[in-house]
């Protein structure tokens, strides 16, 4: 499932903030890593810098990422790379699909300099386009002790009672078993409201304490159905269930718990699909502190 991951750079240090999060992969997962730049020119001044990062980079991620080997074997984990040229979303894509690509692990948010890709547009335009699982890192602002304590310690995974929103289970739990993650699974119940009609006026009464009790119930005992098969496969897991807006209430729980990585599926039936499709996990991915991992839900569409 991890078996081949991708990681886009364009030179600069901003991008490499993806390398950590590849390099635990790899070294735990057995992984393989392609390390991928796509230049704008085919000319031969531009082309030589590539190459020179390219080649000095892949040695460095080769040897972090060995570190990460549970027993010395005396194979290293395999780095490869791969210098285009061309668009780079477009690139990044077809690359991806070419040569079978199990995940993609880029940044996203901000310019890394000038001549350089403008990260969110290209990862932004990647997730419309990719079927593949995407793991996205924020260059600025997430949390400066996640790669001091190791970067995938605990997942959130965000699911609204669907089939489609739990694709992204079997990625999380292979991520976890391997990894010895803890997940902690959410529920996100809209308020719900009594209207109240009186000739031309309304007035909406949100549901009590009371009142949510049985709704809170229902996604509790869902949410320990589902965690059950985690803990089958000895993953630690635990439930959460919030009343609010959905996007917010990932994104507070996910600093509450220190969490590594927000994990959920794209074009779920409603509340945490759809990405930049929808409010909720773009409001993740543009606002949020965390690494999101996205799986795009089977047989669905792609824009």
């Amino acid at each position: 499932m991890y078996h081949r991951i991708l990681v886009p750079l364009d030179t600069s240090e901003l991008a490499e903030v993806a390398l950590p999060y590849a390099e635990q992969m790899a070294g735990r997962l057995g992984s393989e890593i392609t390390l991928m730049s796509v230049s704008h020119s085919a000319g031969e001044k531009e082309q030589r810098v590539f190459r020179s990062y390219i080649q000095e980079t892949v040695a460095v991620t080769k040897e972090r990422a060995n570190r990460y080997l549970e027993k010395p074997t005396g194979q290293d984990v395999k780095v490869e790379s791969a210098i285009l040229v061309g668009n780079p979303a477009e690139e990044i894509v077809d690359y991806a699909e070419r040569e079978n690509i199990d995940v993609i692990v880029m940044v996203t948010h901000g310019r890394s300099g000038i001549g350089r890709w403008a990260l969110g547009s290209v990862a932004d335009k990647v997730l419309r386009a990719t079927e593949r699982p995407v793991v996205l890192i924020r260059a600025k602002g997430a949390r400066p002790d996640m790669l001091k304590k190791g970067v995938f310690k605990r997942a959130l995974v965000p699911l609204d009672g669907s089939k489609e929103s739990e694709a992204v289970i079997p990625y999380i739990e292979e991520l976890a078993s391997m990894l010895g993650a803890e997940v902690t699974l959410l529920q996100v119940l809209a308020i719900v409201y009594h209207v109240y009609i009186s000739g031309d006026a309304s007035a909406q009464v949100p549901y009590t304490e009371e009142e949510m009790k049985p709704l809170k119930a229902s996604a509790e005992s869902y949410l320990e159905k589902v965690g059950s098969g985690l803990k089958g496969k000895g993953v630690t897991t635990k439930c959460q269930v919030r009343v609010g807006a959905a996007g917010h209430e990932i994104i507070k729980l996910a600093d509450e718990i220190g969490a590594d990585i927000v994990a959920m599926s794209t074009h779920g039936r409603s509340g945490v699909g759809r990405l930049v499709f929808g409010s909720v996990a773009e409001k993740v991915v543009r606002t949020g502190n965390t690494p999101v991992l996205l799986v795009r839900t089977p047989g669905a569409s792609v824009e």
